[in-house]
This record gives structure tokens, sequence and C-alpha cells, in this order.
């Protein structure tokens, strides 16, 4: 099934309305979809890099809109909807170890996974579930995805096609390092 999906979700990169579903893929992705927006974000710049930032926002607008609809699943439908989803992405063990620690975190966990390959949803719904200031919550997932979907915009805008492996394969990488040096900094700050 996640197969035909994935199919299905780079097959639309041709379609006429492939914008409407650039923005319909990041709103379900930050909520419940298991298919990441890339897959349609880098082909539609490709096709058009003087449109790269106007893409890479209606990526991030997008997704950040369906953070929040993810974020009140986990508020208001957790049992009903959010545990099953966290189910199906087999990150149902963690809820109560995560739970005790989010809130203490929950902005770095929010640009963690927002930049990182981490599946975003799963930070949303926690988002909502543990009750996280929706305000911390909101910010910081309009920064995380704007660093994402801009750092992808950025890169193919100057660079073109040969860098679409890099990024297909290695941004997840690069951001989860530049995260933890990131946090490392900070705590060697704390100790110095």
């Amino acid at each position: 099934m996640i197969k035909r999906m994935y199919d299905w979700t780079l097959s639309m990169s041709g379609h006429p309305r492939s914008l409407w579903v650039l923005a319909f893929v990041a709103f379900i992705e930050s909520s419940f979809f298991p298919i990441p927006p890339d897959l349609l974000l880098i082909p539609l710049i490709l096709a058009a890099p003087t449109r790269a930032f106007g893409i890479a926002l209606i990526a991030v607008v997008a997704s950040v809109a369906g953070g929040v609809f993810g974020y009140f699943i986990g508020a208001f439908a957790f049992e009903a909807i959010g545990q099953p989803i966290l189910a199906s992405l087999g990150k149902i063990d963690y809820i109560s170890g995560f739970n005790q620690k989010f809130n203490e975190y929950g902005l770095w966990a929010v640009l963690i996974a927002g930049v990182t390959p981490f599946p975003f949803k799963v930070i949303t719904i926690m988002s909502g579930w543990t009750s996280m200031p929706f305000g911390v919550f909101l910010f910081s997932s309009l920064v995380a995805r704007s660093l994402r979907f801009f750092a992808v915009a950025t890169l193919l805008y100057y660079f073109g096609a040969p860098i679409r492996n890099f990024i297909e394969k290695r941004l997840g990488l690069v951001f989860t390092v530049f995260i933890f040096v990131l946090i490392a900094g900070f705590f060697m700050i704390r100790i110095i």
C-alpha cells in the first residue's frame, strides 16, 4: 500500500494542478500521511526553477496548517485518531516515556522533527496530546518547515538537477548532524 501511495504522489508532479496536490500532500503528511511532500516539491522546482521559493512557500504554509490539524488530533481525538496513527507508524511504544519529557524539550522536538527525516506527524500529534503551548508549537513548526523546504528550494535553484540525488538521499542526514552539533554546542556553552 505504501508503494502505491509513493507512486501516486510521485506521478502527481506532472499533473496540471500539481501545486494544489503539493499543498494537499504537505498538509496531510504533517498529520497522518506517510509520504513526504519532497517527492512533489523536488520535481516541481526542477520543472520551474524560477518559481522555487514560491513553491517552497506553498509547502511551508500547507505543512504548518497540516501540523495544526495534527496538533488538534492530539489534543481532541488522541484515542480515536491519534493513537491509531502512531500505532501504524510503530511509535506507540514511545508514548508513555515521550509524554513525560516532551514539554520540557517540546520546542526542540518540533524543530528537530520538522527538518529531519523523523515523521513530523508524530510530533504534531504528540504536541497536542501533551498540551504543548500552541504558540510555541506554531512558531517552531513554522521555523522548522521553512528551514527544510527553503533549503531544498535554494539548493535546487542554484544547483539544479545534479543536486537532486544529494537532497533525496543525504539532506535529512545533513540536517540531523547540524541539529546534533547545535545541541552539543548549547550543552558545551552551559558547561563552560
